[in-house]
């Protein structure tokens, strides 16, 4: 009876011991977990942007007389050459003489902006050519492997620049040769003969485009140069983001961009063409004085896709800065620094058979969601993302169950 009752204690203090043993024993840390993948990996600015149009005409009173009510309103569309305004000259004859002085000198004005507008147009062609020319050759390069192809992007995207100032050349030229011709009709109505409907003078449409803004509706009296309304096609619309002045650096014209936020179902594409030379000062939110400047992206999207786009809409950019189609990705949170000395110095935890390793790595860019691995890191690893304070090198580790 003594010896089974000196066993059973032996037992019980065996088991007592091997259970504190258990419950005293570390446990594996619990953490989350995510595969190293290859992809492509793409480090962006984001900003907020609003579209503008990019030419936008003022039509003014070519003479001083009676305005009669405009009929038309905003968004209404137009062509080139529909009447936009009917004017009767009402001056007293002592005023006649000064009035045709000033109009003299408009057209001599108006003659001098056609002279320059003229060669805009052909230095704009001169630029075209030259850019065709440039391209033929990286074409012929590329294909014999003597540049790079980002070389013969890049001049396919200058061709296309160049088309476009050519394009607008000519509609400033078009534009400067409508307002010689309303110069020259106003000074005619000025000294023809009679009054009212026979002296009657119309302010035509210079370009196709549509009613932006109207200054003047009513009738009345109307001084020389006074703003009767505002035109521009809403076709030719550009996006205009301000961003700090080093983030303008990593943007050069040629720049893929993304256009989102802007309220329509897909995300439209663009591409930077112009960063403007001039920065300026702006108070942020929060009382903070930033250099900014202006980056001007074009909508490489089709009209038909973002039509009810207008005017000083707002919209979001994302300006593809850095992009590597077979980069190895991990979460952003599972990098971190692990030499207090050398902060460029980066490490991962990886999990092998268990257990926690610490894993140094070469980070090549990061964005907000992913960091992509240069060096130091295998293709399927498991990283740990967001580890706890607990994790060490060699300390067991389980992946939590979502």
């Amino acid at each position: 009876m003594k010896k089974r009752t000196l066993v059973t204690s032996a037992l019980a203090v065996v088991a007592v011991g091997l259970l504190l043993a258990w419950a005293f024993a570390p446990r594996p840390v619990q953490v989350e977990v995510a595969e190293a993948r290859r992809g492509l990996f793409e480090r962006s600015i984001e900003e907020d942007a609003r579209t503008r149009l990019r030419d936008r005409y003022i039509v003014s009173a070519p003479l001083a007389g009676q305005l009669a009510r405009i009929t038309l309103r905003e968004g209404d569309a137009v062509r080139a050459g529909d009447v936009l305004a009917t004017l009767t000259p009402v001056y007293s004859p002592m005023l006649d003489e000064r009035t045709v002085s000033e109009l003299n000198a408009r057209i001599d004005t108006i003659q001098a902006m056609v002279q320059r507008a003229g060669a805009r147009v052909e230095r704009a062609q001169v630029a075209v050519e030259l850019a065709r020319q440039e391209l033929a050759r990286s074409e012929q390069l590329a294909q014999q492997g003597f540049i790079a192809a980002t070389k013969r992007d890049t001049d396919r995207l200058a061709l296309d620049a160049a088309r476009k100032e050519y394009d607008t050349a000519v509609l400033d030229q078009r534009v400067a040769r409508h307002e010689l011709t309303q110069a020259r009709a106003a000074l005619s109505a000025v000294r023809a003969p009679g009054t009212g409907a026979a002296r009657a003078f119309q302010v035509r449409a210079p370009v196709d485009a549509q009613v932006l803004k109207l200054s003047q509706t009513s009738e009345g009296v109307v001084a020389l140069g006074s703003p009767l309304m505002e035109l521009g096609d809403t076709r030719q619309l550009e996006v205009v983001a301000e961003l700090l002045t080093h983030e303008a650096l990593q943007t050069p014209p040629g720049t893929p961009v993304r256009i989102d936020r802007w309220g329509g179902p897909v995300v439209l594409d663009g591409r930077v063409r112009r960063v403007e030379p001039a920065a300026f000062t702006k108070v942020s939110a929060l009382g903070v004085e930033e250099q900014r400047v202006r980056v001007i992206i074009d909508i490489d999207t089709p009209h038909a896709q973002w039509s009810a786009l207008g005017d000083g809409y707002r919209v979001g950019v994302q300006l593809i800065v850095r992009r590597e189609r077979d980069a190895l990705r991990v979460p952003v949170s599972a990098v971190f620094p692990w030499d207090s000395d050398n902060r460029s110095n980066m490490a991962v935890f990886v999990v092998r058979n268990g257990r926690a390793h610490l894993q140094p790595v070469t980070v090549g860019e990061r964005n907000g969601v992913e960091a992509w691995i240069r060096e130091g890191l295998d293709e399927g690893a498991s990283v740990i993302i967001y580890p706890p304070a607990a994790v060490r090198d060699g300390v067991r580790v389980q992946a939590r169950q979502p």
